[in-house]
């Protein structure tokens, strides 16, 4: 039952890293709205998300025409303009968006943020569009690395439904098509786990396989 996929993302701007967190969250079947100043880049990825607008983020108005505050978590992903994003990171906080995440350009801009209340700052030059994507859709996702166009290897925080049972009682291969290749424990790296190995809390799953089945797979072990 994938009640998660009910959750709402709004990302704005319309860059490479924003289109990227777009796209992956649309891929994983989330609601996804696309904002940008830019006429042409909302009209690239409407046929992606599911609904593109052209708004000015910095325009209190325009944000609450659009619903904004409905949305569980919103990405802030402003390219070149600080001072637009600082200030849509303010407008939003001011409104009260539960989950607002926002694009740094520099240590300095991030350090601002932090300070006017985003949740989440993140830097792509450190964190690909991607993994950003795929934590906001699963909080336990730690990493997701892709090896391929079709194969990554994702790192997943054993999930409350996980813990107490073993990789034979999960089944991860037969019900996902992924295969479990690591469990890490503290400091320790069990490699090439067996069918017998329990799962613990604070485990952390090192799983490879096919990106479809992946997403299938973090949907269903989300809390």
């Amino acid at each position: 039952m994938h009640i998660m996929a009910k959750k709402q993302y709004a990302v704005i701007g319309m860059g490479r890293f924003g289109s990227s967190v777009a796209n992956v969250l649309s891929d994983m079947g989330f609601d996804v709205l696309a904002i940008d100043r830019d006429e042409q880049r909302t009209q690239e990825i409407s046929n992606v998300v599911t609904h593109a607008v052209s708004a000015d983020s910095t325009d209190e108005e325009a944000l609450r025409a659009l619903g904004i505050r409905n949305f569980d978590v919103v990405v802030v992903s402003i390219g070149e303009d600080i001072q637009a994003s600082i200030l849509t990171t303010l407008i939003l906080k001011d409104m009260g968006i539960t989950t607002l995440v926002v694009k740094a350009k520099t240590e300095l801009h991030g350090k601002v943020l932090e300070k006017i209340g985003a949740d989440k700052v993140v830097y792509p030059e450190r964190d690909m569009g991607m993994r950003v994507a795929h934590h906001l859709a699963s909080p336990n996702i730690l990493d997701y690395i892709e090896l391929s166009d079709d194969y990554s290897i994702l790192e997943m925080k054993a999930s409350s439904n996980m813990v107490g049972q073993n990789l034979k009682q999960l089944d991860i291969r037969a019900r996902y098509g992924c295969n479990v290749i690591a469990i890490r424990r503290g400091t320790q790296m069990n490699i090439s786990p067996y069918a017998e190995d329990s799962i613990l809390q604070n485990d952390v799953l090192i799983i490879v396989g096919h990106k479809d089945n992946l997403s299938k797979m973090e949907l269903s072990y989300s809390k």
